[in-house]
């Protein structure tokens, strides 16, 4: 059998060859270019819809994380206001301290309490920060642009109490207004002491405390003291039950015991003054810090002063007291950041190895490819070259 091939044919074999190699050449060229192996869904549907799925999940990520940096940048912002606080607080109660010097006179101790007046502003300007973008810092679940108001009646907090918690992803933006400035408890944090209205005597206590916290019942206690033939007696009435807990001679400087709880008295009552003993409510550090500026200014010395000197100085270290832990969860939430934002970066390195696996090419192989497609293209055009001169009319003269 024969077969005849006419120049035509060879031609167009030649052109077909040589423009597959081409395009096959060109082809590589812009893969090695991009360092991908597939630029399009068509070069590797699989391998294009996995990179997808890994692009968006990176995406994803890159979202969260700006949105955890402004979250780390407040958070922050209020753990460094909370220890400005730390520090004014305990201006104010070295102030505190200080009045109580029985060297002063009324001045000094006014002149004390307009430095106090002074920092108690600058507290409460800690209390109102904001962050960058001009949200409270200590606005709870959500507040106006202040979340506390100063006004004849005291601090009033406006926002909503609560403290959001941590995700996977995110921390808090804002910490609980309410929990760190307004839940202050009074006197001693369990119950609180203070001076009869109608006192006529020097008599005076410290804060108390609890020596055995089983026995305390949460009830009201009232001490009266009687004054006869220049001794000293006094009788603790229980005024839920209005029996008589205690009695007892009274020693100057050492402690009354009932109901599991101890105050310390000093001073020389008089006759019918009284104690009053109730159970501690809540307060704010705020209305602390104004007691004990009604307590201090131009005060001089007496018992009352002593009363308030020591209310004062119990009543700051509690308040001082909360907004240290506030501070110390605050700094928990930035660790908390932290270890998000290691998580969050190892699986978006996960993710990117998956998409690179995907998607991209093998550079070695690449290049390898690429040259043999090109040794490929050159063989063709030599190949074409000499069809191109096989031709009967190349040899007629």
């Amino acid at each position: 059998m024969t077969m005849r091939l006419g120049s035509a044919n060879a031609y167009d074999n030649s052109l077909a060859k040589l423009t597959s190699h081409q395009a096959g050449l060109s082809e590589l060229q812009e893969k090695l270019t991009a360092g991908k192996r597939v630029l399009r869904p068509s070069d590797d549907p699989t391998g294009a819809a996995q990179a997808e799925r890994a692009m968006t999940r990176i995406s994803r990520i890159e979202v969260e994380q700006r949105a955890l940096n402004v979250q780390k940048n407040s958070m922050a912002m209020a753990e460094s206001t909370l220890g400005n606080a730390t520090e004014t607080l305990q201006n104010i109660r070295d102030l505190v301290v200080s009045a109580g010097n029985a060297g002063y006179t009324s001045v000094n101790r006014t002149s004390i309490a307009q430095q106090i007046s002074a920092l108690r502003d600058q507290l409460f300007g800690y209390a109102n920060k904001v962050d960058s973008n001009g949200v409270p810092l200590f606005g709870g679940l959500g507040s106006a642009s202040s979340p506390f108001t100063d006004a004849a009646a005291g601090v009033t907090f406006n926002g909503v109490a609560g403290q959001s918690a941590s995700s996977t992803v995110a921390i808090p933006s804002a910490m609980d207004g309410q929990a760190v400035w307004m839940n202050v408890p009074s006197g001693n944090g369990v119950f609180d002491v203070s001076l009869g209205g109608g006192n006529t005597g020097t008599a005076w206590t410290d804060a108390g405390q609890v020596v055995n916290p089983s026995a305390v019942t949460g009830d009201s206690y009232t001490v009266t003291f009687t004054v006869a033939a220049g001794v000293t007696t006094y009788a603790v009435v229980n005024n839920t039950t209005t029996a008589t807990v205690a009695t007892g001679l009274y020693t100057k400087g050492q402690s009354i015991q009932f109901g599991g709880m101890a105050v310390r008295v000093d001073g020389d009552p008089a006759n019918a003054d009284t104690l009053a003993v109730a159970p501690s409510t809540t307060t704010n550090v705020f209305k602390v810090i104004d007691k004990a500026i009604a307590g201090i200014n131009n005060a001089n010395n007496s018992n009352t002063l002593s009363q308030a000197f020591t209310k004062a100085l119990a009543e700051l270290d509690t308040g001082m007291n909360r907004i240290q832990s506030a501070r110390g969860l605050a700094g928990d939430m930035l660790n908390r950041a932290d270890s998000i934002d290691s998580n969050q970066q190892t699986k978006s390195n996960q993710l990117e190895t998956d998409r690179s696996r995907a998607e991209d090419m093998d550079m070695i192989k690449g290049i390898s490819d690429f040259q043999n497609q090109q040794t490929g293209y050159d063989a063709a055009l030599k190949t074409y070259a000499q069809v191109q001169r096989l031709s009967l009319f190349n040899y007629l003269g």
